[in-house]
């Protein structure tokens, strides 16, 4: 199975952002954790054993539950990203189906 790009990061602990959250909620475990969150006990699991990435929805979850701002949610799991990239496809408008192509006559 190959690992998300965050995870080669030395800095990435999210053992770090997930017991920082049980402190702060003043929950018990994992399992309170994951109620609270909304999301099923395996994927707690998977975050801790870095087998799956805290993605965005899951961030903003956080976010909205604890009052935590999304920085810090991130510098406490080692993000320290400020930057993103997006592949060469993302933002381009998707070519029409319908359209006429440059240099072709439209009959219409």
């Amino acid at each position: 199975m190959t690992e998300h790009a965050l995870a080669g990061q030395e800095s990435y602990d999210p053992n770090r952002l997930l017991d920082t959250l049980l402190e702060k909620m003043n929950l018990k475990n994992d399992a309170a954790l994951s109620r609270m969150l909304e999301v099923a006990p395996p994927v707690i699991s998977k975050i801790r054993h870095r087998r799956l990435p805290i993605g965005a929805s899951l961030l903003i979850r956080m976010h909205e539950t604890t009052g935590m701002s999304i920085r810090e949610l991130r510098d406490l799991m080692g993000d320290r990203r400020t930057k993103y990239r997006l592949s060469d496809a993302q933002g381009k408008p998707k070519p029409a189906a319908d359209a006429p192509q440059p240099n072709q006559p439209s009959f219409h």
